[in-house]
């Protein structure tokens, strides 16, 4: 049978309900995202990861939503008020606003006015005012007039918060103030009294009006941000007028005394109940669409640097740059390896530049040093040009290498762990070294927050942007695949289907036994199942393997196909990998079987191609202009050279080499229209931009791209 929810993820995501349905039970089977995409396209239609996801999360809520849904039930039956028309309607909703509407009358109240008036007897008189038909509603409300209720005046109040409180749970009544805020709702900012100048931040928001669907995910956050520190006060209204004007047209008839009691608690009704209620629904709702809008935005910048171009294996100095405190040197073998390390003082205010260089030449001898990379930081700029004023030997190229976490990774306890007996100024200098080396293996050991790609990251949902964050790094580091003999276990966690666990156990047996030789010998690992296996296997590559398939994307369990194609070739798996003519006589669909479609095929013969190649580019090395060195030195009009640093939906911050970063607004970056900066620029890209503007006070420096 069918699953209930399978025809409506396909229809919301506009997928078939067998490419759902599959996808769900290999989620639900264990099998991780990653894997599904790359080697399960035959039962998924060929999904993406983003697709598989959006599947994933749509289940989860339908399926949480169906768990309140039977809550609701039960409260309403073991009432005694349930129906069957009230059954349909709640089986058959599945927007959540709206079935909170409906469970609303039957909500159990906290002590509401209208509870208490009830409890004072006082429904009937409501029920009679109601009716707009009774001429003298205050000679009917003086009999209420006894006990608790000491004239007709307070029974008629009694009554009128009764009818309030049903306008305000009338379904109809709340999608017309809901219409109203969707169509005209404004956002306004003011700043709180007495809080201007530690509100000076938000001058912007002081005075701020604009229509909430107008406004963009950042301007609400950051407006959002300013109401949380207290220093802004914020609301949300539509027009009040309209509003009461068709909430009177659908409960006020005719024009006698009672109709002018209804008229008054409806008027109060929207005032004190509906209005404060759609209100922060609506504040809650678009709060929710900037946070997803500021997740997806981080998720793709973090993306982009991991993905960014490693330098490979290569004997790396890194320099943590600084002035008073001196530059911290650290050497690298090829492996990462720390051999060595020491302070050298080329800058004021201890000046010792020929003693420096000595030593800089020294060690580069020393260790046979390929490339220098040194962090972007405090005196960097001065470093990379004192370097590249000495002659260090031969041909060592100098990177200059974002440092951003590179102080959290070296208080963590992954640092801690790594090099314990050196301190955190050597492991930051390693740090930086090894982002040159390997970008993806070294930042996967930061909290992806404190990688400074994101914007607003403190005010989102932070269990949304964990898992968003935490699935984006394991689908960039399976999508390159990590070397399983020198891979650190905190790499390892992120790989398909291993997690803390199985990855510290990987460590502990290669330690024990020296390197992996085979895929194989990975279930002899501890906890190694023949599920966890599968799942992790094709991502984990084995340089210089005795069978060379280990070493690309393969999948063991297609190992037999390969074999096959060689064997039908008179020939082996090395020969059959060497030779372009061997594998242009390949005939794919002779190896097609019930489980191996041509998806499979196709992606096996591209990986026979080009075995385990990295999906990364190659580094490039980048040079700030020698003239600018502070903010004073920007005139407008000024090319020069810069480096994208962090990705908003608005536009793209950028490096020009001083403290402050530029902002490319989103209109300034192409001669057409766009409206993601993704579509025109990526995170470390070197780009050249013109300055438009710089606004010394505070530190804002406009750039463009246009026509360059």
């Amino acid at each position: 049978m069918t699953h209930p929810f399978h025809p409506m993820i396909a229809t919301a995501l506009n997928l078939t309900e067998r490419q759902v349905a599959q996808t769900l039970a290999l989620l639900q089977d264990g099998a991780t995202i990653p894997f599904i995409s790359r080697y399960r396209k035959e039962a998924t239609g060929g999904l993406d990861e983003v697709q598989i996801e959006q599947i994933k999360n749509l289940h989860e809520k339908l399926t949480e939503t169906a768990k309140r849904k039977e809550t609701i039930c039960s409260t309403i039956t073991e009432q005694g008020k349930m129906t069957p028309e009230l059954q349909k309607r709640i089986d058959e909703t599945w927007d959540s606003t709206q079935i909170e509407d409906i469970y609303l009358p039957y909500k159990p109240k906290r002590k509401t006015r209208a509870e208490a008036a009830r409890q004072r007897g006082l429904e009937p008189l409501a029920n009679l005012l109601m009716m707009q038909r009774d001429p003298h509603p205050e000679v009917q409300a003086a009999r209420y007039a006894k006990g608790d209720v000491k004239d007709a005046e307070e029974a008629l109040k009694g009554a009128r918060d009764i009818i309030a409180e049903r306008v305000s749970e009338d379904e109809r009544a709340r999608n017309s103030v809901r219409n109203a805020f969707g169509r005209q709702a404004m956002l306004t900012a003011k700043v709180v009294k007495g809080k201007e100048e530690e509100a000076l931040k938000y001058r912007d928001y002081f005075d701020h009006q604009e229509p909430l669907k107008r406004c963009s995910s950042h301007r609400l956050l950051a407006i959002r941000r300013g109401e949380a520190e207290g220093v802004l006060r914020v609301s949300l209204s539509p027009d009040d007028e309209e509003c009461t004007e068709r909430l009177q047209r659908q409960f006020v008839h005719g024009r006698g005394a009672c109709s002018e009691q209804v008229s008054d608690a409806v008027q109060d009704a929207y005032k004190r109940l509906l209005k404060p209620s759609i209100e922060s629904e609506f504040a809650t709702q678009s709060k929710e669409k900037a946070d997803d809008e500021a997740i997806r935005v981080f998720a793709e910048n973090l993306r982009q640097l991991l993905l960014a171009s490693p330098l490979g294996q290569k004997r790396v100095m890194g320099i943590d740059p600084g002035f008073r405190t001196g530059c911290k040197v650290v050497c690298l073998d090829a492996q990462g390896n720390l051999l060595h390390n020491e302070n050298i003082y080329p800058h004021p205010p201890v000046n010792k530049p020929k003693e420096a260089i000595a030593k800089v030449r020294k060690m580069v001898e020393a260790y046979r040093i390929e490339a220098i990379a040194i962090g972007n930081g405090t005196a960097s700029r001065e470093t990379e040009e004192f370097l590249k004023r000495e002659s260090i030997g031969h041909d060592v190229q100098v990177f200059v290498v974002s440092e951003q976490g590179a102080s959290i990774y070296s208080a963590s306890k992954i640092a801690r762990e790594e090099f314990p007996d050196h301190d955190v100024t050597v492991r930051g200098a390693v740090s930086i070294a090894r982002r040159l080396m390997d970008p993806l293996a070294e930042l996967v050991k930061i909290d992806p927050k404190s990688i400074g790609v994101g914007q607003y990251q403190h005010d989102v949902d932070q269990g949304k942007l964990k898992r968003s964050l935490d699935q984006t790094v394991e689908n960039c580091v399976n999508l390159v695949g990590v070397n399983l003999n020198t891979a650190s276990s905190h790499l390892l966690t992120y790989i398909s289907g291993l997690g803390p666990q199985l990855a510290q156990n990987i460590v502990a047996y290669r330690a024990e036994h020296g390197a992996f030789t085979s895929r194989r010998e990975l279930l002899k690992v501890p906890r190694m199942g023949a599920k966890a296996f599968e799942q992790c296997a094709g991502f984990l590559r084995i340089p210089g393997a005795k069978n060379p398939l280990d070493n690309t994307a393969v999948h063991p369990e297609s190992y037999p196909i390969v074999e096959q194609m060689a064997k039908d070739l008179g020939c082996d798996i090395s020969q059959l990998l060497a030779s372009k003519e061997l594998r242009l006589k390949i005939q794919p669909e002779r190896y097609l079987t019930e489980r191996i479609g041509m998806p499979t095929l196709k992606d096996i013969l591209q990986e026979l191609e080009k075995p385990g190649r990295d999906p990364r580019g190659p580094i490039k090395v980048f040079e700030f202009d020698k003239n600018i060195r502070t903010i004073d030195d920007l005139c407008p009009g000024m090319e020069l050279p810069g480096i994208v640093t962090n990705i908003t939906n608005f536009g793209a911050f950028t490096d020009i080499g001083i403290k402050e970063n530029g902002l490319i607004h989103l209109s300034q970056m192409a001669d057409r229209y766009i409206t993601d900066p993704n579509e025109v620029v990526s995170i470390h890209q070197h780009v050249r931009v013109k300055v438009l503007s710089v606004d010394k006070e505070r530190k804002r420096i406009q750039l463009t791209m246009k026509g360059l």
